[in-house]
């Protein structure tokens, strides 16, 4: 009981704080995903290309991306590249490292998406005088979207919840701003069930929203 009213009391003594670190988390999210989905479509086809150099060049991106903890890749961005002289802001190393990562992912989902849409709607679109450009931009690329839609909105929740790890490179964001008020009021419990509580405002509605949107693409598919 007594640590509901301390959560109850951080929230109204820190929330203000607190939103902006969410705000900031929001903002990671929301860039890293608008800078990884061009790269990861450009991923998801390098992967099945014929030039056997671009596709395994795109193969050990993406496997890379989804392969490395995300903790790792933000030290490397952070700390790692000024060894190799080119040092960047925090944010800007974090959103770098969770971009690869949704770029990784991404191309994934694009590429199964795109594998998905059935051979006779392309083959359609070229029997009719399109070009195999065309096909490809006003067909099988939004279909495979289409397709991919829901593990895409899904991930975009993981990715969230994966911005709470840019406090280790010194971003203040959510998780930051509830150790930092931690550390000045010592009630550490309180403050991330707070910190918590606000994740899950965020997370919970996305991912039943994600999954509501699955059930309707297949109610008419």
């Amino acid at each position: 009981m007594n640590v509901l009213i301390d959560v109850a009391t951080d929230l109204r003594d820190y929330l203000p704080e607190l939103l902006g670190g969410l705000r900031l988390s929001v903002i990671l999210t929301l860039s890293s995903l608008v800078l990884g989905l061009p790269i990861a479509l450009a991923l998801a086809f390098g992967v099945t290309a014929a030039h056997d150099v671009l596709r395994w060049a795109c193969v050990a991106v993406v496997e890379f991306g989804r392969g490395a903890p995300v903790l790792v890749v933000l030290q490397l961005a952070y700390f790692g590249l000024p060894d190799a002289g080119v040092t960047l802001s925090a944010q800007v190393a974090a959103t770098a490292a969770l971009t690869l990562m949704s770029a990784a992912y991404l191309a994934e989902y694009l590429r199964g998406g795109i594998a998905a849409v059935p051979p006779g709607e392309v083959e359609g679109c070229l029997a009719l005088g399109m070009s195999r450009r065309d096909t490809l931009r006003y067909v099988t690329v939004p279909q495979g979207v289409r397709i991919a839609l829901p593990s895409m909105m899904g991930f975009s929740v993981m990715l969230f919840q994966a911005t709470s790890l840019a406090y280790s490179v010194a971003v203040p964001e959510l998780m930051s701003r509830a150790y930092s008020i931690g550390s000045s009021n010592f009630r550490y419990l309180s403050m991330f069930i707070a910190a918590g509580l606000l994740y899950a405002v965020i997370a919970i509605p996305c991912t039943w929203a994600s999954v509501y949107l699955e059930k309707l693409l297949n109610r008419h598919a």
